[in-house]
């Protein structure tokens, strides 16, 4: 049976169980017990109209070649060929409140003086390379560290070094951080290197530019891009995924990159393929984007680049999550995407990796959203790093009524700020203002647990997170070994669930905390043990040089 008979005239009533076609299609009423199943048409880039744009958890979505069919207890009759099958565990799927998708990438405010931290990666902080009053040009490093994980830093403007000070940082803590007196002339450094075809260039080259790039991970995760782009041998990467699944609410830069910039991702995604001797790319997109669908379609071209119409949920855009969905594989605890023969990128990072490539010039800003009721003007800046939130937040027309919280990143997964004074960094995908009623019209009046295992049913990892929020609370970092705390992603899907408000991400960030320091000590006490139990080995079997009898 074709598609074109099945259009246009299917209905699904979401209050009950089936799903009701006019008697001329040649389906009659389905009854439906546990799953609905919904298919994604990858001949006409569309899904069907029987096919609701609202998909939750617990459901599988099949995408075939040119023909429908049903699993399960249904009928497999027209289905000649399965190609993907969606299968979705927990997650929530708050309002998007996409609130800047149809303003264009702008430049941001270009600011007199920037503080730039020398911690904006996962891993090794960097020390200074500069001292006070040193000049220093764009694209000139001016922090590194000797240890692999890690990142170098670079100076986003030209001008003076005026201090080497501890500043306010988003984390919350002080960061030593190198401030600079911007001259206004933003005259880049002079051993800027474009390289006219990286794709020919050996893959350890390419990570070493990378890694000299101060490339990190652009989705918020910071992990620097080299370590990631180098996978042990014996685990071999076989797909590089495309992180375009823009799943947190309020945020829209990504969007507007594959907008504005899918050539040039694919470009990068091509640089990481050539790096880690993948065989494909495969370019995850929300369901709901279709502009960027389109787009990301048009710039890839050829069948090396698959692009995939995920169903909307969140946490769509986390990186276990989006294996499992893409390629039916799950990360195992404790692991890397390279287990599972794949490697992640954000759509930021691929397109940061090409303009470091083809202009030479390192990470100096980032596109950031800046959203929410609480600010005149919503929109997606290029900011250069090191600039103040209150100076971007001005720049888009200053605060509108009695601020609430300003968060750096998306309402989900985004750390709300003491003070507007900190700088953006690497990690700043987005700067979120909402009024204080907006944030505190719903708050609950207690955070105690009444045990409804909503936290348990929407999590993505499958994780016990109220227990591990009591535990936490109580100080008990010896049981969350055995519930895998380390497996959280913090998407925050437990806490925006959960009746009682209670705050599970932070008691959980707090028993990821105390649970290393646990283990760090247990493990130096180890070690201690170990070395005094050989040194009195070596005492008794040596006395002059003779065993002691």
């Amino acid at each position: 049976m074709p598609f074109g008979s099945l259009d246009p005239l299917c209905r699904l009533d979401r209050n009950t169980t089936s799903r009701t076609v006019p008697a001329a299609s040649m389906v009659t009423n389905i009854m439906l017990e546990r799953f609905l199943i919904f298919f994604m048409i990858d001949q006409f880039d569309i899904i069907l109209k029987f096919c609701p744009r609202h998909f939750t958890g617990g459901q599988y979505y099949l995408m075939t070649d040119s023909n429908i069919g049903w699993k399960g207890r249904l009928s497999l009759g027209w289905t000649q060929s399965i190609k993907r099958a969606f299968v979705t565990n927990g997650g929530v799927r708050p309002p998007t409140n996409k609130l800047a998708a149809q303003m264009e990438i702008a430049p941001g405010p270009d600011p007199e003086i920037v503080i730039i931290p020398l911690e904006q990666h996962v891993g090794a902080p960097c020390v200074p390379m500069v001292e006070t009053n040193d000049r220093v040009l764009v694209g000139q490093k001016i922090g590194d560290s000797r240890e692999y994980i890690s990142a170098p830093i670079h100076s986003s403007v030209s001008g003076e070094v005026t201090g080497i000070i501890k500043y306010p940082h988003p984390s919350g803590r002080d960061i030593l951080s190198i401030q600079i007196v911007s001259d206004g002339l933003s005259q880049p450094a002079p051993n800027l290197e474009p390289v006219n075809h990286p794709t020919d260039l050996e893959p350890q080259e390419i990570r070493s530019r990378i890694r000299e790039g101060g490339i990190v991970g652009l989705g918020g995760a910071v992990f620097p891009t080299h370590v990631k782009l180098a996978p042990p041998s014996d685990k071999p990467v076989e797909t590089v995924v495309v992180n375009g699944a823009e799943c947190e609410p309020y945020l829209t830069g990504d969007h507007r990159l594959m907008l504005e910039r899918g050539a040039d991702i694919i470009m990068g995604a091509r640089i990481i393929k050539k790096a880690v001797g993948a065989q494909r790319i495969v370019v995850a997109v929300e369901d709901m984007d279709d502009n960027a669908i389109g787009a990301m379609r048009e710039a890839g071209g050829t069948d090396e680049v698959e692009v995939v119409v995920l169903p909307r949920r969140y946490p769509q855009g986390s990186e276990r999550t989006l294996l499992k969905t893409i390629l039916g594989r799950e990360v195992p605890s404790g692991g890397l995407p390279s287990d599972v023969g794949a490697v992640v990128d954000n759509v930021g990072t691929c397109a940061a990796i090409r303009d470091l490539f083809y202009t030479g010039m390192p990470l100096v800003d980032r596109v950031v959203t800046v959203s929410g009721d609480g600010v005149a003007r919503h929109a997606n800046l290029r900011v250069k790093l090191g600039t103040t939130v209150h100076e971007v937040i001005d720049f888009c027309g200053g605060l509108v009524g009695e601020p609430g919280k300003v968060i750096l990143g998306g309402p989900m997964m985004g750390a709300a700020q003491y003070t507007t004074a900190v700088p953006v960094t690497k990690a700043t995908t987005g700067i979120l203002v909402l009024r204080g009623e907006t944030i505190f019209r719903r708050e609950s009046p207690s955070f105690t647990c009444i045990r409804c295992g909503r936290c348990v049913k929407h999590c993505p990892m499958d994780l016990v997170p109220y227990l591990m929020g009591s535990y936490s609370d109580c100080g008990m970092w010896e049981e969350l070994e055995r519930f895998n705390i380390e497996d959280c992603v913090e998407c925050g899907c437990c806490a925006y669930i959960c009746p009682t408000k209670n705050p599970l991400v932070q008691l959980i960030k707090v028993g990821k905390e105390g649970y290393a320091r646990k283990k760090k000590k247990m493990e130096t006490l180890q070690q201690n043990r170990e070395e005094q139990q050989v040194a009195s080995r070596e005492e008794v079997m040596h006395d002059g040089g003779k065993p002691r009898q």
